[in-house]
């Protein structure tokens, strides 16, 4: 069973198909869905998270290829307000959405922090790749603020339409020698 994590202001709770019905009514949001790969639906179906859980993640949970947490104030610990992943793989291997309301208050960099430590120290893996939308501003900082670089970039679709992509990367020795003196990881 997926360990669960914690950061400062998180809790990282492993993906539970009962989190469907509180997902389905964040997600579908314009401004979370748009930079996200042209795979996503849009409009979003009405069962289209539990659809997902159910017919993607679990499966590939399962096979252990994904690991999945929902986002939970330490203070709200019922309230989902988003969700992260790492995926196996050689070009994905994170993903992550986070309601409106909580955006832009170092939220998900904690997130991305408690789940680089789990990618590295508990799973063993040697780099981490993130590509993005180089128009997702928000998503790039939690980039740069933990230690990642461009590598690669190319065109891909997004719900939005073709954009520029760039390619993120850190390896595992980048991130411990980073780790220790970021603030926002503590």
């Amino acid at each position: 069973m997926l360990a669960q994590l914690t950061a400062e202001r998180l809790i990282l709770r492993p993906l539970q198909l009962s989190d469907a019905d509180q997902a389905q009514r964040l997600f579908p949001q314009w401004e979370i869905v748009k930079y996200l790969n042209a795979k996503v639906p849009w409009p979003f179906p009405a069962d289209g998270v539990l659809t997902f859980y159910r017919d993607v993640s679990f499966p590939a949970i399962e096979r252990g290829d994904e690991w999945h947490w929902t986002l939970r104030l330490k203070n709200a610990p019922d309230e989902l307000i988003g969700a992260i992943s790492l995926h196996r793989g050689d070009q994905i291997n994170r993903g992550f959405w986070l309601s409106q309301p909580w955006q832009g208050k170092g939220l998900m960099t904690e997130a991305v922090c408690a789940t680089n430590d789990f990618w590295f120290d508990v799973l063993g893996f040697d780099v981490l790749r993130a590509p993005k939308a180089a128009e997702n501003i928000a998503s790039r900082r939690i980039s740069e603020k933990t230690g990642m670089r461009i590598v690669a970039t190319c065109e891909s679709e997004y719900v939005c339409g073709r954009l520029l992509t760039e390619m993120w990367e850190i390896t595992a020795d980048e991130w411990h020698a980073k780790r220790h003196v970021l603030n926002h990881c503590r």
